[in-house]
């Protein structure tokens, strides 16, 4: 399964990354600088402690002076209780303000999420979005509260330790910077490395979650065909490949923290021998060398942190990487936008107008929509020689619709007949602009569709899918999705009767069960007489309808249509069908081959003229006959 990355490793930067996380850390900028600079003040009095160490040793231990030692205690005590109290209180600092960002940036992506077009959501796997949402922010949010304040924290104090050394000693000083540099090489070498497995590592984490959803949601389908044993090993497969990966960051954090660790270890221990020598011969204190040491060893965690807080680091960069892939892709607009190609058979049209059908390749220029009035002809649905092809298509690939015409009068059904394949369902999905016309224009009583907003245009047309979708939510709560928020009951029991949905009364707890997710615990027609229901609750202007009685019986099916023509009769339809008795619901038909509309009449006109026609209705004419 293909994973995506947008980041090429010679263009990744780390601190580019995540400085794009500044505008939702900065309304508790305030907050965290507070926190980092108590953690800063924590660490310096812990720097501190060297120093009364030295006092301690050099003035009341040799002096033996038990009251300065017991003084020198409390000192110490002091000092520990502060810095302890310090970072407590930098903890409470960044706690709840973090959490407040991770929500935040949560809601935003998946917010951005319903915006995306459907071409975004055909091209990524649900799983990835999953770990980008999950994963990835609690990533983020550690690195927030952690590595981001200690990386500052721990760079100060580093510095200010060092200060300290070199002026107890600066000989001893000079011994311990000795592995400085040698660190800091290993560190950039380590961080390239680290930073390409981690992108990787939280790739396949995606993909795994993928897997797992998917055999979720299709338990019933493994459990059929009793594929459970394939399906484990698929997931064994790509659990074992991050597991590999996992190995490998292992490994390099080994050995950055094998180097980071031993060559300051060694350092401080030739500092030791060193200053031991230089106490022996009378020309240090033993004060000084106790100070000098125990600052030593309160640098050991800051260095030896350095390794890990750089992994986390790096996967907080590939996190944000990840975060922004998402939100860094264009959204459907709000606002109304401008055909971008216009109809040369229309007479307000100008005639230069190039059809990017014509040639793939050739640059679409936006022109603005047209602003003439209405024509009464156009009144309906209309389609002005449209064409489409999706975006990731080969360049040579013919159009799954090209110069498609028609129209569907005020108040007519029409129904719309093709061979599987013919780009019906397509065509459908260009109406409420799920997908958007390659060239020419569709219109809705004259007005383009796409000179409307898209909660307009949504207001206006009402779509039932050919897969009934649930919600994990309530009976009601599903069908009152397609209606206005102020719709109630007398809506929904409308809805339910036209849809011969009234079984949701007799379900446990009415209107209100809760159907469970995806609606598995109802049938296959239940599920889509809800999903018929949730079309015609809000009495749209326009109702497209794809396959809509496909998975009820017979007995169902007719009184369904009953019903459903009196709420055709007062509405404009498009109604893909496959059946002779979903086709009489319409008033005319329209045959989609080859991308276009081929013949257009009532159903009896075709099946006596349409030669094509009468082939896709045979199977099903000789199915009602018997």
């Amino acid at each position: 399964m293909p994973t995506t990355r947008a980041t090429s490793p010679r263009e990744r930067s780390a601190v580019r990354s995540l400085l794009r996380l500044w505008p939702y850390v900065r309304p508790v900028r305030a907050r965290l600088f507070t926190a980092a600079f108590v953690a800063v003040v924590a660490s310096c009095v812990g720097l501190v402690i060297p120093l009364v160490l030295k006092w301690l040793v050099d003035g009341p231990v040799a002096g033996r002076d038990p009251a300065g030692v017991w003084l020198g205690a409390l000192f110490l005590l002091v000092l520990g209780l502060g810095e302890a109290v310090l970072f407590g209180l930098r903890r409470w600092l960044v706690a709840r303000p973090l959490a407040g960002v991770e929500a935040a940036m949560r809601a935003d992506l998946y917010g951005h999420l319903q915006r995306l077009p459907v071409a975004f959501h055909d091209r990524w796997a649900s799983g990835q979005l999953l770990s980008r949402g999950t994963t990835d922010l609690m990533l983020l949010r550690m690195f927030l509260a952690f590595p981001l304040t200690f990386l500052l924290v721990n760079g100060v104090t580093i510095l200010v330790g060092v200060i300290i050394m070199l002026v107890q000693d600066l000989t001893l000083g000079l011994v311990v910077l000795g592995p400085a540099v040698p660190v800091i090489v290993s560190c950039a070498i380590f961080e390239k490395r680290y930073a390409e497995v981690a992108r990787r590592a939280q790739d396949q984490v995606g993909d795994l979650t993928t897997v797992v959803e998917e055999g979720v949601l299709g338990i019933r389908v493994i459990k059929g065909f009793g594929r459970h044993r394939s399906q484990a090993r698929a997931f064994r497969e790509l659990a074992r490949t991050l597991r590999g990966t996992e190995l490998r960051k292992a490994r390099l954090l080994a050995a950055i923290l094998s180097v980071i660790v031993t060559l300051p270890e060694v350092a401080v221990g030739a500092a030791l021998v060193l200053g031991a020598v230089q106490v022996a011969d009378g020309t240090l204190s033993a004060g000084t060398l106790v100070a000098f040491l125990s600052t030593a060893l309160a640098l050991r965690w800051p260095v030896d942190s350095i390794g890990f807080l750089l992994a986390m680091s790096q996967e907080a960069a590939t996190a944000t990487e990840r975060y922004f892939e998402v939100m860094d892709a264009e959204p459907e607009t709000s606002t109304p936008t401008v055909s971008t190609v216009k109809d040369p058979t229309d007479p307000k049209t100008p005639t230069a107008a190039p059809s990017p059908l014509k040639d793939p390749t050739a640059p679409r220029t936006p022109t603005a929509a047209p602003s003439t009035p209405k024509d009464t002809t156009d009144l309906g649905l209309r389609f002005h020689a449209v064409g489409f092809r999706y975006p990731d298509a080969p360049a040579g690939a013919p159009p799954v619709l090209d110069r498609v015409d028609l129209h569907i009068r005020p108040g007519e059904s029409m129904a719309l007949v093709g061979a599987t394949g013919s780009g019906k369902t397509t065509l459908t999905a260009l109406i409420p602009r799920l997908h958007e016309v390659t060239s020419g224009r569709i219109t809705l009583d004259g007005a383009d569709i796409a000179a409307m907003s898209r909660e307009e245009l949504r207001a206006k047309v009402a779509v039932a899918f050919e897969e009934p979708t649930l919600f994990s939510a309530s009976v009601g709560e599903n069908v009152l999705m397609g209606a206005p928020d102020e719709a109630g009951a007398a809506e929904l029991n409308r809805a339910l009767a036209v849809a011969q949905a009234e079984f949701a009364h007799a379900l446990p707890e009415g209107t209100d069960t809760q159907v469970g997710e995806q609606g598995l615990s109802l049938s296959g027609g239940q599920r889509q007489r809800l999903a018929l229901a949730r079309a015609v609750v809000g009495r749209p202007d326009f109702l497209v309808l794809d396959d809509p009685l496909s998975a009820l019986d017979v007995h169902t099916e007719a009184a369904v249509e009953a019903a459903l023509r009196e709420v055709l009769a007062g509405t404009t339809a498009l109604i893909v069908a496959h059946r002779p008795s979903t086709v009489l619901l319409a008033d005319r038909v329209a045959l989609l081959s080859g991308g276009r509309i081929t013949a257009v009449g009532t159903h009896h006109e075709l099946l006596r003229d349409n030669a094509e026609y009468a082939h896709l209705m045979s199977g099903t004419e000789l199915e009602a006959a018997r």
